[in-house]
């Protein structure tokens, strides 16, 4: 099974089975929210990232870094800001939009949101 090479938290142990989601999975659901809020432009990937897209592995979940402990997640993300746009308020967008649906859509508590702003887009 492909998601035991990938870091993932279990959910619950049921009689019907068990729910495993994969860090990836929260990572894009945080990208997602994130690029949502208007005055967001874009994200930032690592160098990481940018080798493996280069090499044919696409990596939707580029400038986020997931930690899941005990089914409590810490999101960092990285993101280039739309010229114009108010930073602190629309960073509180973005904590807001990603905590609601990390928790909404995985049912996981979201313990932070750290932003990096790694750029300005002024086109």
């Amino acid at each position: 099974m492909a998601i035991d090479k990938e870091k993932s938290v279990q959910l619950s142990n049921e009689v019907l089975g068990e729910v495993r989601i994969a860090d990836s999975v929260v990572a894009n659901i945080a990208l997602l929210a994130a690029k949502e809020t208007e005055g967001v432009f874009d994200t930032v990937g690592n160098a990481a990232n940018e080798i493996m897209t280069k090499v044919g592995v696409k990596s939707a979940s580029k400038g986020v870094r997931v930690e899941i402990i005990d089914s409590v997640v810490s999101i960092d993300l990285a993101l280039i800001m739309q010229y114009g746009y108010n930073i602190p308020n629309t960073c509180k967008k973005v904590q807001d939009k990603v905590k609601n649906s990390i928790e909404n859509m995985t049912g996981l508590e979201v313990s932070d949101v750290r932003i990096r702003i790694a750029g300005i887009n002024i086109q």
